[in-house]
């Protein structure tokens, strides 16, 4: 039964996702729904990812807080730009040196940078340690390079060593 569930949490989300597009919990639908869940889980078992532990608790708080805050602040300058008409917007690439090595902790930052309204990952150079970003609304680059590198980065590197 191990082997059928290899992964019971992934199973169990696909399952439900499932049933909740659906819109129905008939026999018919549940018994398709667990075998799509079934095949579908399978492939992570190819997926060889190493063990990752969360440390300094404290960090990770105050990473997302500060995330959360700058997504609401991102919101409302981009609705404000959207919605105000500023025709004076001038957007642009910044690039950004990065002393981040961890995989994880670079696919938290793309996450982040992605998910803030305004800007967008664009590039990541792994040989020169440059990360190229979009911004909507580019004003000053180096505060964004000190936004990247003070706010974000030097958490993830405690975060992520």
């Amino acid at each position: 039964m191990s082997r059928l569930f290899r992964f019971p949490l992934a199973t169990g989300g696909l399952l439900a996702l499932w049933l909740v597009l659906n819109q129905s919990l008939s026999v018919g639908q549940v018994l398709l729904g667990v075998a799509i869940a079934v095949v579908g889980a399978r492939p992570l078992g190819a997926l060889r990812v190493p063990e990752q532990r969360a440390r300094r608790l404290a960090c990770i708080l105050r990473l997302v807080g500060l995330v959360l805050a700058d997504i609401v602040r991102s919101n409302i300058a981009v609705a404000r730009i959207v919605l105000g008409g500023r025709r004076s917007m001038t957007s642009g690439f910044v690039r950004i040196p990065i002393d981040l090595k961890d995989s994880y902790g670079l696919a938290t930052l793309a996450c982040i940078i992605t998910a803030t309204p305004g800007t967008l990952w664009v590039a990541f150079d792994a040989a020169g340690r440059i990360l190229t970003i979009h911004v909507l609304d580019l004003i000053d680059e180096e505060q964004w390079v000190r936004t990247i590198k003070g706010r974000y980065e030097r958490l993830l590197l405690e975060i992520f060593p």
